[in-house]
């Protein structure tokens, strides 16, 4: 645990590759460097299959800079992050859907305290397709870097969100829902930070940052620049990013404050499927408030606005 850094939001990239993975070209020390400059608190060293760079993550972090142990997991049919392994743990990618071994790799990252992590679940090569079920998994990566594009956001960025977003309301009723994360699958220069998941955690130490991350209390930003805040109130009842309402008849009310974002959207989604949308300035709060339906969550009817004008839907 780093001291003195309490309960608070960290900011940390989870895909990370060195020297030590295919097609990476930095060495620890530059990551360490890098992701510094890229205002970032933690970073996660997932090298493909091995766990060479262990030994010497202790001499690039700091108070300043936690480095969580991870490797990328390269099956036949799909990639996933195992993050928080033990030192020296390599977990086994030799294998496909087909094989029905998951389950057994997936509880033994688990039992060791760590967090089994769906990645770039549509990328456009063979392996990367993947192939899965979701619901065997803590969390889903729906923001992956821009590789060797100048573009940050792909194609299989917006399938992997939009797939994400279309489970979401069956498994909140459930109680079973998987945040969602961003990572930067950063190997060369210049790419650690874009994008990166920003946690509330108790503390800046892997089981805290992980506890934060697979709790969903997360949100994800392309820069350093990004700040979001977030609230939804019913009554007496107010909670943030990773929170939940009781059920009740009282009117729901969210708010969103959106810093550092030159131009953007901002979008409020509901359980009835349809969301609304406001184009915003670099500084913006939005809000959205809607009245439940009886006996439901969902909601009857809703407004939603930008100090100085709201429309109704």
């Amino acid at each position: 645990m780093t001291a003195g850094r309490e309960g608070r939001w960290y900011r940390g990239d989870c895909h990370v590759h060195s020297v030590c993975s295919h097609g990476g070209e930095l060495t620890p020390e530059r990551l360490a460097v890098e992701a510094r400059a890229a205002g970032l608190d933690f970073l996660a060293a997932t090298e493909h299959n091995n766990a060479d760079t262990h030994g010497t993550w202790g001499r690039h972090g700091g108070d300043d800079l936690l480095v969580i142990l991870g490797q990328e997991v390269t099956t036949r049919t799909g990639h996933w992050l195992a993050l928080g392994v033990r030192y020296g743990r390599v977990v086994d990618w030799r294998y496909g859907v087909r094989d029905g071994v998951i389950d057994r790799h997936l509880d033994e990252v688990r039992r060791g305290g760590g967090l089994c992590v769906v990645a770039h679940p549509h990328a456009p090569y063979d392996s990367g397709t993947f192939l899965y079920p979701h619901e065997g998994f803590d969390v889903v990566e729906v923001w992956n870097g821009p590789w060797t594009s100048d573009l940050p956001w792909q194609a299989d960025n917006e399938a992997a969100l939009a797939e994400w977003g279309r489970s979401l309301e069956a498994a909140v009723r459930r109680g079973a829902w998987r945040p969602a994360m961003g990572n930067s699958d950063t190997h060369l220069t210049g790419q650690i930070g874009v994008p990166h998941t920003v946690v509330r955690a108790a503390g800046l130490s892997a089981d805290a940052v992980l506890a934060g991350i697979g709790a969903g209390r997360s949100w994800i930003a392309g820069s350093a620049a990004v700040e979001l805040s977030f609230t939804v109130s019913a009554g007496a009842q107010r909670v943030g990013i990773g929170g939940r309402l009781e059920g009740g008849d009282e009117p729901v009310t969210a708010r969103v404050g959106v810093h550092g974002v030159p131009s953007g959207v901002v979008s409020f989604h509901t359980g009835r499927g349809g969301s609304t949308a406001l184009r915003c300035p670099p500084r913006v709060w939005a809000w959205w408030s809607g009245v439940p339906m009886r006996g439901s969550r969902r909601s009857s009817g809703s407004r939603c606005g930008i100090p100085g004008g709201a429309w109704r839907r």
